[in-house]
């Protein structure tokens, strides 16, 4: 199908065609990012570090939980990049 031959859909109407067996490749660019689930978990902290993480993100002007999330994110990295150095 030419891009210019399909017709906007709505994501409901996509989503009942490709129920009812249609071809809804044409609707799609696959220039997108995949978005995993989240799941959400609880961490308990010490009030000591929940002001360090406050005072953090005051600084860096983004929220807690951003911040939470970028530095688990470098200890990550830094864990795998540390364990493929040591293979």
């Amino acid at each position: 199908m030419k891009e210019k031959d399909i017709k906007k859909l709505s994501a409901d109407e996509i989503a009942d065609l490709a129920d009812q067996g249609g071809d809804i490749s044409g609707h799609f660019t696959n220039n997108g990012t995949m978005k995993y689930p989240v799941k959400r978990v609880n961490v308990d902290f010490t009030i000591p570090m929940v002001q360090e993480l406050d005072s953090l993100a005051a600084e860096m002007n983004i929220s807690r939980q951003a911040v939470i999330k970028s530095l688990l994110r470098q200890a990550l990295d830094l864990h795998y990049s540390a364990t493929k150095k040591a293979s």
